[in-house]
């Protein structure tokens, strides 16, 4: 098992035993674009191919979170993805989301980056609980439009609030405590892991 692998499969495991039976909700591997499906979804034929992971075409009775590959870090952002949407979002293949493909102009950055503050930031405070590295992501490597300052201040600005004042989303605050305790990160809401500093 690879040094990256045996951080995965605790995370997996916690996120099975905080969510699974409260929620139905399993936390996949092995897709080759992130998704979320929820019970009882049947996917489309291409949306499967791009997809890449076998049996979509046949409804589950819980739903189901795939991230990329192996990939610790998109296993992260999804988790953050799922513990903040609400109720409707997940009842919606993929939370209801429209995604714009890489390659995206100027505007539709602004937009997508107003949309990621939370989660990357939730995601953030994720990969600090299980002694991971977080790099934010403009998602956007086909254009000159990476990643603003801006976004990386309220990326940051928004984990420090969560640390200070405003309330994190319940399974979100679950899930970063269930991790820290895991990985021995006693002072997981310390504002200090969240500054712009940090970030590199």
């Amino acid at each position: 098992m690879s040094t990256e692998e045996q951080p995965l499969a605790t995370i997996m495991g916690l996120f099975e035993k905080l969510f699974f039976k409260s929620f139905q909700t399993c936390l996949l591997a092995g897709a080759a674009e992130p998704i979320y499906i929820p019970a009882g979804v049947r996917v489309d034929r291409q949306l499967a191919s791009e997809i890449n992971v076998s049996g979509l075409a046949e409804a589950a009775a819980y739903h189901r979170l795939f991230f990329r590959h192996d990939y610790l870090s998109s296993a992260l952002h999804e988790s953050a993805h799922w513990c903040i949407a609400g109720e409707q979002r997940r009842a919606q293949l993929d939370f209801g989301y429209w995604y714009s493909p890489d390659g995206r102009t100027e505007q539709q950055q602004q937009l997508f980056e107003q949309a990621e503050v939370k989660p990357q930031a939730l995601e953030w405070m994720l990969s600090v609980a299980c002694g991971q590295r977080f790099r934010i992501s403009a998602d956007n490597l086909a254009s000159a439009h990476g990643e603003s300052r801006a976004f990386a201040t309220a990326v940051s600005e928004q984990a420090q609030r969560w640390c200070d004042r405003e309330r994190l989303p319940s399974r979100g605050q679950q899930f970063i405590l269930a991790l820290a305790a895991r990985f021995n990160c006693p002072d997981v809401l310390s504002q200090h892991h969240f500054r712009l500093d940090k970030l590199g």
